[in-house]
């Protein structure tokens, strides 16, 4: 069963600082990039950075390059997502994706970041 379970949201001020942890299992996870989206109320979901396990090649989306990092570590299966001076706007579910996607891959549950002003 494929899994990928996004983990490390929370509530914190405009300026600060989380890091998500997406950790997969099920798949062969040095054979797919992992990719992370969020979704804002009203809004569609939307590509935020995504790493290849393979050769480590890296996408931010524009709204985020400067200020978010992701990286991966393969003997764990588990990328990470670095989110610094956090902004209003960033408030959203994250989740976390194998890429290419699966028919049956579940977008899961994702984790809430809330950023106040």
């Amino acid at each position: 069963e494929v899994q990928l379970q996004a983990s490390g949201g929370g509530l914190v001020q405009a300026g600060g600082s989380l890091r998500l942890s997406c950790v997969a299992s099920g798949f062969t996870f040095d054979d797919h990039a992992i990719g992370w989206f969020r979704q804002a109320p009203g809004k569609e979901r939307e590509g935020v950075s995504c790493i290849s396990a393979n050769n480590g090649k890296i996408y931010y989306g524009d709204s985020v390059k400067g200020r978010f990092t992701i990286s991966s570590d393969n003997a764990k299966n588990t990328v990470y997502l670095q989110m610094n001076n956090l902004k209003p706007e960033d408030t959203a579910v994250y989740y976390c994706t194998r890429l290419p996607r699966g028919r049956s891959d579940s977008w899961g549950q994702g984790t809430q970041v809330t950023v106040s002003s």
